[in-house]
């Protein structure tokens, strides 16, 4: 699949979300940047639908981490919006989660970037005349 690919709609933002998804392979990491309504969640939804999970999935705000089991590989989807310190992740079981054999899926990563590994693939969302871009990006 190549990046970046304009996103005229909800619907183009799922069907790369699953495409991503029917991809993905156990121990990825995917790192979506974006502002506020740029379609985070909305392209996890894909990649989730992608997996075969069929259940509701929704943005991990104020939980922080949502697992999602049930699909092809287990998900874990992270919200570093409201972390305040590294430590905090680490409580959580950052790097359990990382080697629990499924797929790793991390929204705002840039307020900690240095606990993604090297192998994260980093996809930015951004608004753009006529809906939304999606780019591949490196770490930020």
């Amino acid at each position: 699949m190549e990046l970046p690919i304009e996103l005229s709609s909800t619907e183009d933002t799922l069907r790369l979300g699953r495409k991503l998804g029917q991809g993905a392979q156990e121990g990825d990491v995917i790192a979506l940047l974006g502002d506020l309504g740029a379609g985070k969640t909305t392209l996890t939804q894909g990649i989730l639908s992608g997996l075969g999970y069929l259940k509701e999935v929704t943005s991990p705000t104020f939980s922080l981490v949502q697992e999602y089991l049930g699909g092809r590989l287990p998900a874990f989807h992270f919200d570093f919006y409201r972390v305040e310190t590294e430590h905090e992740l680490l409580d959580l079981g950052w790097d359990d989660y990382l080697e629990r054999n499924g797929i790793v899926i991390v929204e705002w990563p840039s307020l900690f970037p240095q606990l993604l590994p090297e192998q994260t693939k980093w996809i930015e969302l951004s608004h753009c005349p006529g809906g939304r871009l999606a780019q591949l990006s490196g770490p930020q």
